[in-house]
C-alpha cells in the first residue's frame, strides 16, 4: 500500500491577541484506499486538520507530504495545482454555485485543471452525475434540487479531475437520516470501488464506526476514540 498523505508534527495556531491552537503536534499518515473518520467534540480542530490536509490553510510549524511530495517549499499556484489534480472537496454545505446548471458546476473543477476540452468535460460531468442517479437534473439549478441531491452532485464535483483524494468535511451533517446513509453509502463506493482515498470529517458515530478506522481529535491533538 502507498502512502498517499503524510503528516508530522502539523501545527496551526491562530496569531490573535490570545494566540488559538487550533491543531497541536499532529502526526498521522493515510494509505491508499483507506477510508477514514475524523472524530472529535465541536471545536476539537476536526475541520482544521482537513482544511491543513488539503492544502486549504497553512500549518505554523510541521510537515506534510501528498503523494510524497512535500508540500512545505510549495508556492500558491503549486499548492493550487496540487488541489485541483490530487485532491477533492465535499463540504457540509455542498457550495454549489447557484447561476450554474447541475453539470455546469461539476464542470468547474475540470475547466480550471485545463486537461480537457469542453466536449470531453461534458461527457465527464454527464457520466459523473449519472453515476449518482442525477440523470435528468443535469440541466437543473442547484436550488431545484433537494438536499441530497445537491450533495451527491458535489461529491460528482469532487471527483471531476479524478483526484486519488477525496476530503469530505462533515458530507451528511445536513441531511436526513436516509440522505445521510445514501450518501455515506456513495462515498463507501469511492473507495471499495473505485479506489479513492477518503478522509470524512463527522460527528456521526455510527457512521465513524463504519469506516476503515478513525482518527479521534481532543483540543487539536490526536487521542484514543
Amino acid at each position: 500500500m502507498t502512502v498517499l498523505i503524510e503528516a508530522e508534527n502539523l501545527t496551526r495556531i491562530l496569531p490573535e491577541t490570545v494566540p488559538v491552537t487550533l491543531v497541536k503536534d499532529v502526526s498521522l499518515s493515510v494509505m491508499e484506499k483507506e477510508f477514514v473518520a475524523v472524530t472529535g467534540q465541536s471545536g476539537s480542530g476536526k475541520s482544521s486538520l482537513l482544511y491543513l490536509l488539503g492544502l486549504l490553510d497553512h500549518p505554523t510549524s510541521g510537515t506534510l507530504k501528498i503523494g510524497g511530495n512535500d508540500t512545505g517549499p510549495m508556492n500558491e499556484t503549486e499548492r493550487a495545482g496540487t488541489r485541483l489534480a490530487t485532491l477533492g472537496f465535499v463540504f457540509q454545505f455542498h457550495f454549489l454555485l447557484p447561476e450554474f446548471t447541475v453539470r455546469e458546476n461539476v464542470e468547474i473543477p475540470m475547466r480550471k485543471l485545463g486537461r480537457l476540452s469542453r466536449p470531453q468535460m461534458r461527457e465527464r460531468a454527464t457520466e459523473l452525475l449519472e453515476s449518482l442517479g442525477l440523470e435528468g437534473h443535469l440541466d437543473k439549478l442547484p436550488e431545484q434540487l433537494s438536499g441530497g441531491q445537491r450533495q451527491r452532485v458535489a461529491v460528482a464535483r469532487s471527483l471531476a479531475n479524478d483526484p486519488p483524494i477525496v476530503l469530505a468535511d462533515e458530507p451528511t451533517g445536513n441531511l436526513d437520516t436516509k440522505n445521510s446513509d445514501q450518501v455515506f453509502q456513495i462515498l463507501e463506493a469511492l473507495v471499495r470501488e473505485r479506489g479513492k482515498t477518503v478522509i470524512a470529517v463527522t460527528h456521526d458515530v455510527d457512521m465513524a464506526a463504519r469506516m476503515d478506522r478513525q482518527i479521534h481529535l481532543v483540543d487539536g491533538k490526536i487521542a484514543k476514540p
